[in-house]
């Protein structure tokens, strides 16, 4: 193989030498001394493995192979050879594909449900709850508490799988867990009624809440790491008829880092959204409904912006993702932090850009106008159906039209779509009726979910965004400020551009989804048909 590190599973010679004295035979075969056990487990601690850079990784073909990552001491595969008892293939990595192996290879150690059995009624709350990290690594774990083993083989399954969010929902008849993996809920686990209250109080433990109080809701935060990799879950507890529920959302913090590049936009949409951020001030608003990955558009539009050259500051709730560079305030509305009185706050602090999480209110919309009318470029989300839709929402939280249309540069509406899973996915054709939904021709290809090891049997992978762009232009601005309508200024805006529907089409075309997902999203234009 190569020394790059990209792929180990086929391994070869190393392409660059492991220093003096350590050129070692792809083929590692120390002696094997006769203490040792005749059947010596097959596995690295992962302590081990992640103190020095060593990692066991079967083959399908039963041989075994060892990475070892750059710049580790070769010296550490003696002990490796002493402790497997068994003969193995080198393959040399780099630090960046050591820790995605890492990940994968102790992302879970024992099934969430093979766990849920060892809890018992009478466990003791007080030790279940004891004292953990603010950023303990789940993986590297020593405390066995039945509880915290169970809570850590969940979350680690959870992500994984991919999921955003884990739903622990008590019921007089049992537990029952639930995972949101592509925006849909499945559920996973369910356990006796009697584990919920043991659960839900080392849940509330690692996120810092009260565990005595049940009769309110509380919000929290768990920092983790997993593998490696690290994770930030938010926590929202909810009194219920039989118990508290939970809802653990799980924050990528990786994802913070995230650029336009790898949104998917794509087009002539990115091109117009880099244009709105190049401007010195103004409005740039994205909307969508929940869990359509908003968010996501701001933090990568921020990180394009985080050039060390201007001032950003933000005001979120809650804030999901630390950025370096950023200045981050969290909404607080028991202490009357809302987000206008954080927004005029933040714009006594010399900014440049401001982030505001959301825009729910006329004090907020004015405060956003008159900022960008100050010279500031700001950013925030409005929660409307598509792109011009938020402009109408904005006057008619009383935004005088004329401001709104001399400081709105761009609008974003977005959705999200699932994936389908490229090894099983089939293509056939479309029925008439499908067709006639979609515009298509008849006899028109499109593919279906089929479902294999590789997507888990579901047929979809992963989601993938579908963008519409709205470009303030002369028009549009004029028609903003003579009152036009929604009819009249998306008319003009998708004149040569893709609204929702054609761009979710362009994806059924292309394969990536199913007729009835573009279908779900698209928006029906009976004015012009929306070609």
């Amino acid at each position: 193989m190569s020394a790059t590190g990209g792929d180990i599973d086929a391994v070869g010679e190393p392409a660059v030498p492991m220093g003096a004295g350590h050129d070692l035979p792809m083929e590692f075969d120390a002696p094997v001394h006769d203490d040792l056990p005749v059947t010596a487990v097959l596995d690295i601690p992962h302590g081990f493995a992640r103190a020095h850079g060593v990692i066991l990784l079967p083959r399908d073909d039963g041989r075994l192979t060892v990475a070892l990552r750059e710049g580790a001491d070769p010296e550490v595969l003696i002990e490796v050879r002493r402790h497997l008892a068994e003969a193995f293939d080198i393959a040399f990595v780099d630090a960046a594909t050591f820790d995605r192996h890492l990940q994968e290879r102790y992302t879970i150690d024992d099934s969430a449900a093979g766990l849920a059995g060892s809890i018992a009624a009478e466990d003791d709350l007080d030790a279940l709850a004891g004292g953990i990290p603010s950023a303990e690594d789940l993986v590297g774990s020593a405390d066995d508490a039945p509880a915290i083993r169970l809570i850590n083989g969940i979350i680690a399954e959870a992500v994984r799988q991919g999921v955003s969010d884990i739903h622990i929902e008590p019921y007089e008849s049992g537990l029952t867990v639930r995972m949101r993996m592509d925006g849909v809920l499945k559920e996973t686990l369910r356990m006796p009624p009697h584990v919920a209250p043991v659960v839900v109080s080392r849940v509330k433990v690692m996120a810092r809440l009260d565990i005595a109080e049940r009769r309110i809701p509380q919000d929290g935060r768990i920092a983790i790491t997993l593998g490696g990799k690290r994770l930030d879950v938010r926590v929202s507890t909810l009194p219920g008829r039989a118990g508290e529920r939970v809802v653990l959302r799980i924050l990528d913090k990786d994802q913070a880092g995230l650029s336009l590049d790898l949104l998917g936009l794509g087009g002539k949409a990115e091109i117009v959204l880099r244009e709105a951020l190049a401007e010195p001030n103004g409005i740039i608003l994205v909307t969508g409904p929940t869990g359509s990955g908003k968010t996501t558009t701001l933090y990568a539009s921020l990180s394009q912006l985080n050039d060390g050259s201007r001032n950003i500051l933000t005001v979120e709730d809650p804030v999901e993702y630390a950025i370096d560079g950023v200045g981050q305030t969290q909404v607080n509305a028991k202490v009357g932090l809302t987000f206008a009185a954080g927004l005029r706050a933040i714009l006594r602090q010399d900014p440049d850009v401001v982030m505001v999480g959301e825009i729910r209110d006329r004090e907020t919309a004015e405060i956003a106008v008159q900022a960008s009318l100050t010279g500031h470029l700001v950013l925030s989300t409005v929660h409307t159906n598509d792109a011009v839709g938020a402009i109408t929402r904005m006057r008619d939280m009383k935004v005088e039209p004329f401001l709104l249309a001399s400081t709105l540069r761009a609008v974003v509406a977005q959705r999200l779509v699932r994936r389908l899973c490229d090894h099983c996915r089939r293509p056939e054709q479309a029925d008439q009726g499908v067709a006639a939904l979609l515009g298509f021709d008849s006899g028109a290809i499109v593919y279906r979910p089929v479902g294999c090891k590789e997507c888990g049997n579901t047929g979809f992978k992963g989601r993938i965004g579908v963008f519409e762009v709205v470009r303030v232009d002369t028009t549009i601005r004029k028609l903003i400020n003579d009152g036009g309508d929604e009819a009249m200024i998306a008319r003009h805006a998708f004149l040569n551009a893709a609204n929702l529907g054609s761009a979710a089409r362009a994806l059924v075309k292309a394969g990536l989804t199913t007729p009835e997902e573009a279908i779900r999203i698209s928006r029906r234009e009976s004015e012009d048909g929306d070609g």
